[in-house]
Parts: structure tokens; C-alpha cells; sequence
């Protein structure tokens, strides 16, 4: 597939697409006229380096991580430094958290959600704790 193409299925640009390339995060083919040509593989893997950098991770730590999305028993760290283990222990922490207040937010919002069709339906609530 071409950039243009993962550019929209991702919602990443394709200015952003190069950076990942360029930082190893993903690897390109080319087609036999020179361009890149973008495995269908790459979407779920731009999908998991967006959502890691919006959860804070560097792009160096992103290297490491992306490898143990397929199969985490063939990683190898040689740089497996107690800094970096306590970094990313700190990030799956912020995760963990992130992850808790988003469900309780889903429960508030479906909760919401479910009052405004039963107010459409005109149906009332019983209040909170009766």
C-alpha cells in the first residue's frame, strides 16, 4: 500500500510515517519504481506506536517494546539497564492507572448515555440510592 493510504487508515501523517521509518520503529519495502510500498501489518503497528507515544514512551523505548507485541519470549535486551526496567515499570504504573479512570469514565458515560435514551423515551429515573 502506498504512504497516502496507511496515512489515513492511521490517522498518522505521512510526514510521520518517515520519522518512524527513520527511527526503525517500522520497516518499509520499496516497489520495483523506488516508492515505498507499506505492508498491511503496519497499520496495527502504527496503531501501537501511537497509542505508546501517547502513553508517554520514547521512541528508543518503543524499539524495545514493539517486537514483544508478536511474540515476548524471542526479546533480548542487551540493554536491559535497571533504569530503563524502572522506567518502563513506571510507564506500565501511568498505564495501569490510565486504564482505570478510562473504564470508570466508559461506566460514566454509557450510564449517561442510557438516562438520555430512557429521557427520549420519556421513561424516569428512579433517583440514585432508592
Amino acid at each position: 500500500m502506498r504512504i497516502g493510504e496507511l496515512a489515513e487508515r492511521t490517522d498518522t501523517s505521512p510526514r510521520l510515517l518517515r520519522y518512524y521509518e527513520e527511527q526503525g520503529l517500522i520497516r518499509v519495502g520499496r516497489a520495483a519504481n523506488g516508492y515505498r510500498d507499506y505492508d498491511e501489518r503496519l497499520v496495527d503497528t502504527v496503531t501501537h506506536i501511537r497509542g505508546l507515544l501517547e502513553a508517554g514512551l520514547s521512541t528508543r523505548l518503543i524499539k524495545q517494546i514493539l517486537p514483544c507485541l508478536d511474540d515476548p519470549r524471542e526479546i533480548h535486551f542487551a540493554d536491559a539497564t535497571p533504569e530503563i526496567i524502572a522506567t518502563l515499570e513506571g510507564h506500565r504504573d501511568r498505564l495501569a492507572r490510565r486504564i482505570e479512570l478510562l473504564t470508570r469514565n466508559h461506566a460514566a458515560v454509557a450510564d449517561y448515555v442510557d438516562a438520555l435514551k430512557q429521557c427520549a423515551l420519556g421513561v424516569e429515573r428512579a433517583p440514585s440510592g432508592v
